[in-house]
């Protein structure tokens, strides 16, 4: 599949569109392997599966939000020997906060006092290992960002989720397929996928002899705001899963969880831009073009919004139908209804996100962590009153859109000391942008049959 592929992404030179197919690719691979994982293991089982996936990547993202936004500013665009320089120097401080993390790991299992919980109790065995054996494949999916080669991002990507697809059919067929042995799959896919990267050159390891203590300090002084960031973020799905698997219980959580996977569609489009619009976004920054930066802001922000319109609605009309294609035995659930209430608040979601970006791009990353402290604080406090009068997972399904609303007040009244702008300029200049798309789109297919015709 990936040899079919290449050609193809050869040939697309825009880099969004190269991200956009990448991470489409991507989020149908996940959703195809968590699709069969919810087809053959339990609703309790699955619950367990998420929460320890959830508390890997809530851990995972103090490695990630410290490193990878500090990593691709002082990487890109710069020399041959301050590259080496940058990725040595993310490597020594990658192999710091992992040694920190096998340390807790072995301390817990030597120790007597063990976990009930499941999830968490597996969290704490196995999170060394996970991280010790991912870090080659982490360093190189920032090096591929930094040069905006997402072509070698979707091949270190889809390399270790198709790995991790063929092992889970082949447990299946052997009929050994649990939840133990669903999480060794993903060591296998890991380290496979980093040797993989290490052997290709992708993942720099020789610079390690290039670090500069000077630059591991930049990265962890810029790092230590992106990393709240980043952190919240994820905070707000990892506070969803806790107070979901500890007050309503593993089989919720799976529920909720179904749902939401599927809600992440809408985040495809989201992840590709945001990864390619931070460059221009702090070139405008660094260039003192205030206007711009505002603009590319309303641009992208707007034009996601007016894009997924069509997508919201046919979420809202099918969502049982999403839902039966995973597993049928969830139609009984309240699984299509979480997904429709997420999906009506999707449409918040790009403008809450470019304005993110763009504190990062402008170098605010300290009103950004500032920021998702209060949008923090606003989602647990709406899960515990949601689970309070609604008892299900409707009540933290609904308390979604207050960290959002929290978001975009924060991010919009800072951003008004930058650059006054008017929030309804967003959507107007995304249907701008969405009629000219459309029409290049519309030009480009009559060019091509103009010239098929032709030959």
């Amino acid at each position: 599949m990936l040899a079919k592929l290449k050609p193809i992404l050869k040939k697309l030179k825009n880099p969004h569109i190269v991200n956009l197919i990448g991470t489409a690719i991507m989020q149908v691979l996940n959703l195809v392997q968590i699709a069969i994982l919810f087809n053959y293991l339990s609703i309790e089982t699955m619950g367990v599966w998420f929460f320890f996936q959830g508390t890997i990547g809530l851990v995972d993202t103090l490695r990630a939000g410290l490193i990878t936004t500090a990593f691709i500013t002082s990487y890109s665009g710069t020399t041959k020997e301050r590259a080496a320089e940058v990725a040595g120097s993310a490597w020594y401080l990658s192999l710091l906060i992992t040694g920190i993390f096998v340390i807790i790991n072995l301390v817990y299992l030597a120790s007597s006092i063990h976990i009930k919980d499941g999830g968490l109790d597996l969290f704490l065995k196995w999170f060394g290992l996970v991280f010790v054996i991912t870090l080659p494949s982490f360093i190189a999916s920032c090096v591929a960002q930094a040069e905006q080669r997402f072509d070698r991002l979707l091949y270190i990507r889809a390399i270790s989720t198709v790995l991790s697809i063929t092992m889970v059919l082949t447990l299946i067929l052997t009929k050994s397929l649990n939840l133990n042995t669903a999480i060794y799959v993903g060591f296998v896919a890991g380290g496979v996928t980093s040797l993989m990267t290490i052997v290709l050159g992708w993942a720099r390891l020789g610079t390690l002899a290039n670090k500069s203590i000077t630059t591991v300090k930049a990265l962890f002084a810029f790092g230590k705001y992106s990393v709240g960031t980043s952190l919240g973020s994820n905070l707000f799905r990892y506070s969803d899963t806790s107070i979901i698997n500890f007050m309503l219980g593993p089989s919720s959580l799976a529920i909720y969880n179904l749902g939401l996977r599927l809600m992440e569609l809408v985040e495809v489009p989201l992840r590709s831009f945001a990864a390619t619009v931070m460059p221009p976004l702090s070139a405008a920054y660094n260039q003192d073009n205030k206007y711009h930066v505002i603009y590319l802001l309303k641009k992208y922000a707007g034009l996601l919004t007016i894009l997924l319109i069509p997508v919201v609605i046919g979420s809202l009309l099918f969502a049982e139908i999403a839902i039966w294609i995973v597993d049928k035995k969830y139609l009984s659930t309240e699984a299509a209804n979480v997904l429709r209430v997420f999906m009506s608040f999707a449409l918040l979601y790009p403008v809450e996100r470019f304005m993110a970006l763009t504190l990062d791009a402008i170098n605010q990353p300290r009103v950004n962590a500032i920021k998702l402290v209060f949008m923090l604080i606003a989602n647990v406090v709406g899960d515990f009153v949601g689970v309070w009068v609604f008892g299900n997972i409707y009540g933290v399904a609904l308390a979604t859109i207050l960290p959002i609303l929290t978001g975009m007040i924060i991010s919009y009244s800072w951003l008004q000391r930058y650059m006054k702008f008017d929030l309804w300029d967003v959507y107007k200049i995304g249907w701008l942008e969405t009629q000219w798309l459309v029409k290049d789109s519309l030009a480009m297919l009559r060019k091509k049959r103009e010239t098929a015709s032709d030959t």
